[in-house]
């Protein structure tokens, strides 16, 4: 079953959603049983971060819908903003 975005924005007034984004950039690393996946979208200065069970599909240059909401990271003791991803699909 796949969620519908309306469904979760109304859930949740954090989430945002973003309708035929381009990825610029997307890496893929391995994270204890999980796989990480980092994606950098054009006009935007923050990394977008979801996991996932198995490597995905290259997205570098695809369109994207997204479903996120804001969150902080500590690297070396300091704070970075990031994405984090709820639900990421093809346009």
């Amino acid at each position: 079953m796949q969620s519908d975005p309306d469904k979760l924005l109304k859930k949740n007034r954090n989430l945002s959603h973003s309708e035929s984004r381009k990825v610029t950039s997307h890496v893929q690393r391995n994270a204890d049983d999980w796989i990480v996946n980092t994606v950098m979208i054009e006009g935007y200065d923050v990394p977008f971060k979801f996991k996932r069970k198995q490597q995905y599909k290259n997205l570098k240059g695809s369109r994207v819908n997204l479903t996120y909401y804001p969150d902080h990271e500590s690297v070396a003791g300091m704070s970075f903003e990031v994405m984090s991803v709820v639900r990421i699909k093809i346009a």
